[in-house]
């Protein structure tokens, strides 16, 4: 019974949902924005790697 609770407490904790739909939201503008700018693109491809990066960094 308490394994059920803790579970149901779990599935209702949403205090991690904001920063993801924040990051999403984050994405798409770049992606957006790289279609309409080609020449932002390359830009924006360098920012990823590097946080792509230092995520595999943090990871490891």
């Amino acid at each position: 019974m308490k394994n059920l609770i803790l579970k149901l407490k779990i599935w209702k904790d949403q205090s991690g949902q904001d920063l993801i739909e924040y990051a999403l939201m984050a994405g798409f503008v770049a992606v957006a924005a790289g279609a309409i700018m080609p020449g932002v693109a390359t830009s924006i491809s360098t920012i990823f790697s590097k946080v792509a990066s230092v995520m595999a960094a943090a990871a490891a």
